[in-house]
Order: C-alpha cells, then sequence, then structure tokens
C-alpha cells in the first residue's frame, strides 16, 4: 500500500497549528500562570529557562509530535480502518506515551502540588487526539 505522503504533511502540519493552540489554551487556563509564578516564587522553577527560545522549541516540538501522529494514523488505516474512530485510537495511544509517564513522575516527586503535571499530561493527551482527529480528517489515499 502507498501511502501519500503529502496529505501526511499536511496533516500533520495541520495537526500541529490545533495542538499548539490546545497547548496554549491549556497552559493559560487549566495550568496557568499564576501556578507558574507561585512555583518560581516557591523556588520550585527556575525564573529563567535553562534552554534559550524555550517556546519557540517547544512549538517546533509539538509540530514534530503532530506529524509523527499523522504517520501513525496513516499507517493505521490499513489495519484499522479509516476514520474519526482509528484517529481517536491513535491519538490516545500517542498522548499517553507522550503525556502520562513523565509527568506520572513529576506528580510523584515534585515538591509543588499535582495540578501542573496534572495539566501538562492532559495538554499532551488531548493535544495528540486533536492532532489525530485532523490530520485523519485531512489524509486521503
Amino acid at each position: 500500500m502507498q501511502l501519500n505522503r503529502g496529505r501526511i504533511w499536511l496533516g500533520g502540519l495541520a495537526g500541529g497549528v490545533v495542538w499548539n493552540v490546545w497547548s496554549f489554551i491549556a497552559n493559560q487556563y487549566v495550568v496557568t500562570p499564576a501556578r507558574y509564578a507561585a512555583a518560581q516564587n516557591a523556588g520550585l522553577f527556575l525564573k529563567t529557562p535553562r534552554y534559550p527560545y524555550f517556546v519557540g522549541q517547544w512549538v517546533v516540538l509539538v509540530f514534530i509530535l503532530a506529524i509523527a501522529v499523522s504517520h501513525l494514523y496513516a499507517w493505521s488505516r490499513a489495519g484499522l480502518g479509516p476514520g474519526p474512530g482509528t484517529a481517536l485510537k491513535v491519538g490516545f495511544l500517542a498522548g499517553f506515551f507522550a503525556g502520562f509517564p513523565g509527568n506520572f513522575a513529576m506528580a510523584t516527586w515534585f515538591a509543588g502540588g499535582r495540578a501542573m503535571p496534572f495539566g501538562w499530561m492532559v495538554e499532551m493527551w488531548f493535544g495528540a487526539m486533536f492532532a489525530a482527529l485532523v490530520a485523519g480528517w485531512l489524509y486521503k489515499d
């Protein structure tokens, strides 16, 4: 079976836009800037990032993840069939892999509360599902 690489990339890029918008919403309204500031003032987070241009790097990373999710969706269509059900399954698994283990560890060992790791987990998990749905909607053989 030949995959439509152009549509995979289109779905990945469009999914990356949606995931980045979701990431912004999650960090503004679920995790919230007030929680970040409180964690910084309590000495739980650095006040300046260790890596320069973190926000730009994060945006690029999310696009890379969305393109990978788009590939996973295209590959899985042969076994699971096309459509939103397959996209949600792919997004659910990719989001779990991307968001759960690291944030579970963070919630276990972070000296602050569990709200921030929970918010980051939700950001990654739902973001992957949204990106997979967009990729699935745009993909055509």
